[in-house]
């Protein structure tokens, strides 16, 4: 009987792992009163834009099952919100009904920057995945250090030791340490890494680099090499 269990559950788990997504992503981003209305739309197209990049298009296909998506945008603790919920993108038309997605949003609030519970919120939107994935990463995205809530080290550790991995896109327009800040407070897990923009308009770029290592499986020596 208990051989007959173990052949089971053998079963089960190579199914559960056959169907898995390649990784799963939310993209957390930073919409407190330091972004304008300017770089709030630089930020939503420039995800959009990377979602219909045949560079990611072709990383995206070659990712068994492709990917799972999610975006959520923060600022105070009490207003953060998912602005596009979790899609499945194999190809380029499930990527463009992404995008289309991203750009239909709209800017969900303003207030100070709670980097911590934007952490703590996105871990937990792994909780409501349609499927199961290989790998879950959180895309945090901000221009500015935290300034409300609890230090954002202290929600990482505990989300690293749950196997999320947390990289970050620091926005270097006004705070140009910030990579720095974001390399010692905000990043964990394998293979994490920061990817810089040098002010709002670079956001795309950044957002199409950082993306396209992840859904590759890379990590941070891949994006030294990309340097």
């Amino acid at each position: 009987m208990r051989s007959l269990f173990v052949i089971v559950a053998m079963i089960w788990l190579g199914a559960a792992s056959v169907k898995a997504a390649a990784l799963a992503v939310v993209m957390a981003v930073d919409v407190s009163d330091s972004v304008t209305a300017v770089s709030y739309v630089l930020q939503r197209d420039g995800i959009a834009r990377a979602f219909e990049d045949p560079r990611l298009l072709k990383a995206v296909a070659a990712a068994p099952r492709g990917i799972e998506a999610l975006v959520l945008e923060w600022s105070d603790p009490d207003k953060i919100a998912v602005t596009v919920g979790w899609t499945q993108i194999t190809g380029r038309q499930s990527a463009a009904a992404f995008a289309a997605a991203v750009r239909a949003t709209r800017r969900s609030s303003r207030g100070l920057t709670a980097t911590g519970p934007a952490l703590a919120a996105a871990a937990a939107q792994f909780n409501d995945l349609p499927q199961p994935a290989a790998r879950r990463v959180i895309d945090i995205s901000g221009d500015g250090m935290a300034n409300l809530g609890p230090p954002p080290e202290i929600v990482r550790d505990s989300i690293v030791k749950a196997g999320i991995t947390i990289n970050g896109l620091a926005i270097l327009t006004d705070e140009p340490w910030l990579e720095d800040y974001y390399r010692d407070h905000v990043i964990g897990g394998r293979g994490a890494f920061v990817v810089a923009a040098r002010d709002f308009h670079s956001f795309f770029d950044a957002m199409l680099k950082k993306l396209s290592v992840e859904v590759a499986g890379a990590g941070a020596s891949t994006l030294a090499q990309m340097q």
